[in-house]
């Protein structure tokens, strides 16, 4: 969507909520009025609004059980060709349960839930999940209907959706391919001292689809005299997906005589106490997609002074692309959302057909399930988490911490354009700054970062840092 465009939603947002805040008003007086009724009547209105409230969200279930059954694009939705109306009535619904106005929340999302579905356009797809992620914020994480509108996929569900946007989208490459490259430049710069010996600290390993590109470009500078060490130590979220990563990376290691591979798997949350540091090894740090999954800025605040501490040689830093300064309130963090999973679903028709089981299962069990965890992100105190901020509020946290901006390689930005030349199939490249139509790739911040695109918003951002 055009910044014209969020103008116009935020100030419909201002005008929908001063219409919420006058309701609100009434209700309080409404309250009010009502002080003096007997214990009894007030058990009994309580207990019909209970009733009235269940019945009200079943209703809503039902109506959203109709939408997943429907197996054809919904007509008549997008009137004006861009989905602007549909997105009028999600900002409006957004507004009035960050009201908790349920009334109207409920009113809403039930027109929703009647015009959008799981294949209908791309508008009408994100729609769907965000409606979903809306609906579940309405409800207690222990109501019995929290985990039917959440759908969390299963290991195995959400491994296969990570396979096949890895397989037919530029997005997850383009952050490995350029992190790998980085690190591999850092290795090369210390080869007269390293002991050719290279140990990447990976804070998400994500079942290890970033190394295998990384164990082949040093093989080739490896030989059967002139051996070249490589260690992975991978945090992960659990034994079975630390076990499988080893399994993989070592059995493709196998393939490549001249490199010694090791890989040590720990949880995450793990105290690391000793990362068996060898002497003078090229030390690479790798946070891709990882800082943003913590739940408050003082977690990011520690992760960032424990990565200092460890004096890597580089730091890899890649992150989604938000399109506000670290948005405070709901109503902006959930426009930014909107925003940056619109052009991710307007970017799988680059990539799949509509009707493509592969992009259903994408866009359900990886993006969807993205989408619903960002509208219910809290910490402990119950106050939203905000998530994906641009990527000159991560520069002024990174300086902050004590890191240094490096300049990303001239070969790294035609690595990343030769990448989308391959995976980008009907939509046409553009690689400046102020882009088109389709993906495209941009230099930032004087060569420091190189951002990933579609169409007019960023979609991730790679910078490379070293301690001061």
């Amino acid at each position: 969507m055009e910044d014209s465009e969020e103008d116009e939603l935020l100030n419909l947002s201002l005008s929908v909520a001063a219409d919420r805040e006058r309701k609100k008003k009434g209700k309080v007086i409404r309250e009010h009025k009502n002080v003096s009724m007997s214990s009894a009547t007030t058990t009994t209105t309580r207990t019909n609004s209970y009733e009235s409230y269940e019945g009200k969200i079943f209703r809503l279930l039902q109506m959203r059980e109709q939408m997943l059954r429907q197996d054809h694009r919904r007509k008549g939705v997008v009137e004006d060709g861009n989905g602007l109306p549909l997105i009028h009535l999600l900002l409006s619904t957004a507004t009035a349960v960050d009201d908790n106005n349920l009334d109207s929340s409920l009113e809403n999302l039930t027109d929703l839930y009647q015009t959008v579905s799981l294949t209908g356009d791309s508008v009408q797809r994100v729609v769907a999940h965000f409606a979903d992620g809306l609906a579940a914020r309405l409800l207690t994480r222990k109501s019995p209907f929290y985990d039917m509108l959440i759908g969390e996929p299963t290991t195995e569900e959400e491994f296969l959706a990570f396979t096949d946007l890895y397989r037919v989208s530029p997005y997850f490459q383009f952050a490995h391919f350029t992190a790998n490259q980085a690190i591999l430049e850092a290795f090369e710069r210390e080869e007269e001292r390293n002991n050719r010996a290279l140990h990447v600290i990976d804070f998400d390993v994500s079942y290890g689809f970033q190394w295998p590109s990384l164990i082949q470009s040093l093989s080739e500078k490896a030989t059967s005299g002139n051996r070249i060490s490589l260690r992975i130590t991978g945090f992960g979220k659990s034994l079975k997906e630390l076990q499988e990563t080893e399994s993989r990376l070592v059995s493709f290691s196998k393939g490549f005589g001249s490199l010694v591979f090791e890989f040590q798997g720990l949880l995450r949350g793990s105290r690391v106490i000793n990362l068996r540091k060898k002497k003078n090894e090229t030390v690479a740090v790798n946070l891709v997609s990882y800082l943003n999954t913590l739940s408050c800025f003082m977690k990011i605040s520690d992760t960032l002074g424990f990565v200092h501490s460890l004096n890597p040689s580089i730091v890899v830093l890649v992150e989604q692309e938000g399109s506000r300064s670290t948005p405070r309130s709901f109503l902006s963090r959930f426009t930014d959302s909107l925003h940056y999973f619109a052009a991710m679903f307007d970017s799988l028709d680059d990539c799949l057909p509509l009707e493509s089981a592969e992009r259903l299962r994408i866009e359900k069990k990886l993006l969807g399930k993205e989408i619903k965890s960002m509208l219910n992100n809290v910490d402990v105190d119950g106050v939203d988490c905000p998530k994906y901020e641009r990527m000159e509020t991560w520069k002024v946290r990174m300086e902050n911490h004590g890191f240094v901006g490096t300049k990303i390689s001239s070969k790294s930005m035609i690595q990343a354009k030769l990448l989308l030349k391959m995976r980008t199939h009907y939509c046409p490249l553009q690689f400046e700054e102020e882009g088109g139509g389709g993906f495209r790739v941009s230099e930032r911040d004087e060569g420091r970062a190189i951002s990933l695109g579609w169409q007019n918003r960023f979609l991730l951002t790679v910078s490379a840092w070293q301690p001061v």
